[in-house]
């Protein structure tokens, strides 16, 4: 049996200096996203060669799904209040894909 699901990737270029706070916020959003009753996956890579280059990788059951993590509490505290004003830019890109049995 195989079923669709809602994949993100964002990727978070970092202001100068902000790597490590972003990483540990990051750190608790992840754990807290995975929690969330429709999330599939939730990870996060740092760039070796530019630390300041996150990748994030988000799965959900469905795009309402991911819709309720940007509405979440923990997004709004960490994600919008902590994360974003420390980035120079964000690229945010959502892909449908389907799970093959």
């Amino acid at each position: 049996m195989s079923g669709t699901y809602f994949q993100v990737i964002a990727h978070y270029h970092v202001r100068d200096g902000e790597e490590g706070a972003v990483a540990g916020f990051l750190s608790e959003l992840a754990l807290a996203s995975r929690t969330e009753p429709a999330n599939l996956s939730y990870d996060y890579f740092q760039g070796v060669e530019n630390p300041g280059h996150f990748v994030i990788l988000e799965r959900y059951k469905d795009e309402a799904g991911f819709a309720a993590h940007r509405e979440s509490v923990h997004f709004q505290d960490i994600g919008f209040q902590q994360i974003i004003p420390r980035l120079e830019r964000r690229r945010v890109e959502s892909y449908e894909g389907a799970d093959v049995a």
